[in-house]
């Protein structure tokens, strides 16, 4: 489901650029999201819905809570949505659709409407539509490096590492 074994330090490593490219469309997602979709007229994707930044509670300048929160991200959001939405959801959608790539696509899409999905009720639609985006990035990713997990594990935890250190030192 994901976990492939990384043997010797050859495989460990390959983890980094993975990661990297990941990154790129990951980067490419949330530009075409935040920026593209405004000037196209999407006006929704430029609204933060009220409270998403009160649900990370006191973190910012607490570091009981922002350690809290990386100890969350790491487990549940890192791991936790990549072995789900990633290693657990995509496999098992596969067995549903057709064989070959239109069964592959498939999987994919509905997965990442899934994940998005499940960030909407505190994100709204932007949140929804950037976090589907994202989820369609890391299942494509996930099928390029043939289902490892590890790279999409490792940017996962780094970008929310990121965003709850922003946080965490007062420049949201």
């Amino acid at each position: 489901m994901g976990l492939v074994p990384l043997p010797g330090w050859r495989a460990k490593l390959m983890v980094l650029p993975k990661a990297g490219l990941t990154l790129v469309a990951f980067a490419l997602v949330v530009a075409l999201t935040t920026i593209a979709g405004p000037a196209l007229g999407l006006a929704f994707l430029t609204e933060v819905p009220a409270g998403v930044d009160d649900r990370w509670g006191e973190v910012a300048g607490s570091l009981p809570h922002y350690l809290l929160w990386l100890g969350i991200v790491w487990t549940a959001a890192a791991f936790g949505e990549e072995m789900f939405f990633r290693g657990y959801l995509v496999t098992r959608l596969q067995l549903v659709f057709p064989d070959g790539a239109p069964g592959l696509i498939f999987a994919v899409v509905v997965s990442a409407l899934i994940f998005g999905y499940g960030h909407f009720y505190y994100q709204g639609w932007r949140g929804a539509v950037v976090t589907c985006g994202i989820g369609l990035a890391f299942g494509t990713m996930f099928l390029l490096f043939k289902r490892n997990l590890w790279p999409l594990i490792l940017l996962h935890g780094i970008i929310d590492t990121l965003t709850f250190t922003a946080i965490f030192m007062g420049s949201e």
